[in-house]
């Protein structure tokens, strides 16, 4: 723990500004490019099997990616944690990327950074909420069209059978 009175001398400083919109850009680009990268692949993935349409296929394009999201998320926690291990904030790298990923989830940590970068923990909760939309959001638009494949489909075997049975 930290001593109480020198959090009452805790003073912002420009350079903890700089580094942490720097670094909340930085995590906003690696998402950016992240999620173009899980768009083009789910585009690929459904043109691949666009001749036999399936459940499974479906399902497995939500899923990877799904996978693809998670893997961009870690991506943008290395990061962050690359550079508080080489500003030496913390004993090792493992250390560095659990307290990460704890503030980028918005969970919290037990860990706290060196005063002098203190800012940049509400700046990486910053970074992980923006991200979680922007995932949610691409996210949620894949899934909705897994449905509505879903529900066509549906559609069409029902047609299919009131013909042959009709």
């Amino acid at each position: 723990m930290s001593d109480p009175s020198a959090e009452a001398t805790y003073i912002v400083s420009l350079r903890e500004i700089v580094w942490g919109g720097l670094l909340v850009g930085v995590t906003l680009v690696i998402h950016g490019f992240g999620m173009l990268a899980v768009l083009r692949f789910t585009d690929a993935f459904k043109r691949r099997f666009e001749q036999h349409p399936s459940f499974i296929g479906s399902i497995s394009n939500l899923i990877l990616a799904s996978w693809i999201i998670t893997a961009v998320h870690l991506m943008e926690v290395i990061m962050w944690a690359g550079f508080f291990q080489w500003n030496r904030c913390f004993a090792n790298y493992s250390t560095a990327s659990y307290f990460v990923l704890m503030e980028y989830t918005t969970v919290g940590s037990v860990y706290d950074l060196p005063q002098r970068w203190r800012l940049l923990e509400g700046m990486i909760a910053t970074a992980g909420l923006l991200g979680f939309a922007w995932s949610t959001g691409v996210l949620m638009t894949l899934a909705q069209d897994f449905q509505n494949q879903e529900i066509q489909r549906r559609q069409q075997r029902r047609q299919a059978a009131a013909k042959s049975s009709g």
